[in-house]
């Protein structure tokens, strides 16, 4: 018989060889534990005709349908991704609530002769847990932050990626939730859906120290389609701020580069100028989109950041709860200047820990 487990922890589901996500291909889309692999018992299109059977037709119907299409599709997962595991494979099995679909995959693997494993309460434990980390501050621990700000162009991404060398912690919200957090952050990239933004950041959390400060990137509280949750989101507010400078000219190089893509691609440049916000006059916007159809885009960055970015940065620093840690002015934003701004936030850091021990 299948063991029973509701312990996710991620230390505790590091123990299993595979964790199996046996809902459909949708549900796994919106979010799954991490890791997990998908080996739906029902596609999409069955789950939604055994569902209308259920409801229209018959419960007897739609349970004899549903058993025949839940054998063919595990015969086809024992065949294909699971023939190579051997007897001592151990997995953790779950659907949507631990119920029928869970139990059918774990009662197959079980007469096969895995220890398999099945997820008590199934992708729903998993939430809760993700939840009141998150969401329900009274029971959510304390997180030490520390936001790096500063104008667009001026290094954020590219410092916070440096600082794990440097033995900081630090957090990617730009990376968990696959957009830059800009005008153009988004282009040609499918974010996650908000739960499952919210499960790469549980789990980057639970991979970090409390008991340390976590350098974060100031950001507003969306980025892109996702949300940021309101655990995130007040502690961010209440943040310690470090802010990096640079001239605008080493700034918008920084940004033509990391959006180098779009270089050749007027189409999309435009279809996003036309979602500025509508506070900008209709002339502004008409000689942007007239820069970027002459691919003159060193002139559209330059200009989008003294009307758009730097203005609505400068609006949005108005509203600070923490104190300010001090600015950091880089000379340019090659990867020597970077460096030195890793380097500098590094002793930052580490000044404010000592602080507060």
């Amino acid at each position: 018989m299948a063991r029973l487990s509701a312990d996710v922890g991620l230390e505790a589901l590091t123990r299993y060889d595979a964790l199996i996500d046996v809902r459909s291909p949708g549900e796994f889309a919106e979010d799954h534990l991490p890791g997990a692999i998908n080996l739906p018992v029902l596609n999409d299109a069955e789950r939604a005709e055994v569902g209308t059977i259920y409801v229209r037709q018959s419960k007897f119907l739609a349970r004899r349908l549903g058993a025949g299409l839940v054998a063919r599709n595990i015969a086809a997962h024992l065949e294909g991704a699971l023939a190579a595991r051997d007897s001592g494979f151990q997995p953790m099995v779950y659907c949507w609530r631990g119920g029928q679909r869970s139990t059918a995959m774990t009662t197959v693997m079980d007469q096969v002769g895995w220890p398999v494993t099945r997820l008590d309460g199934g992708y729903q434990t998993w939430r809760r847990q993700v939840v009141a980390r998150l969401y329900e501050p009274r029971t959510a621990p304390g997180l030490r932050l520390v936001l790096l700000d500063g104008l667009t162009g001026s290094g954020k991404t590219a410092v916070l990626s440096r600082l794990a060398a440097r033995g900081v912690q630090s957090l990617d919200l730009e990376g968990l939730a696959e957009h830059r957090g800009s005008l153009f952050g988004g282009l040609g990239v499918v974010q996650p859906a908000q739960k499952l933004f919210d499960t790469r950041l549980f789990t980057a959390l639970g991979r970090l120290d409390p008991e340390r400060p976590i350098v974060v990137e100031a950001e507003s509280s969306r980025i892109g389609r996702v949300t940021l949750p309101p655990v995130l989101w007040a502690a961010m507010k209440a943040a310690p701020r470090l802010r990096l400078s640079a001239p605008i000219e080493a700034r918008v190089g920084r940004v033509l580069e990391d959006y180098a893509a779009l270089e050749h691609d007027a189409e999309v440049r435009d279809n996003a100028l036309r979602r500025l916000p509508r506070h900008h006059s209709r002339e502004a916007v008409a000689a942007w989109r007239q820069l970027s159809r002459a691919g003159d885009l060193r002139a559209l960055a330059t200009a989008l950041m003294q009307d758009h970015y730097d203005p609505a940065y400068r609006r949005a620093s108005r509203d600070v709860g923490g104190g300010d840690l001090g600015e950091i002015a880089l000379s340019g934003c090659a990867a020597a200047d970077l460096d030195q701004a890793a380097d500098a936030v590094a002793g930052a850091v580490a000044r404010l820990s000592s602080d507060k021990g």
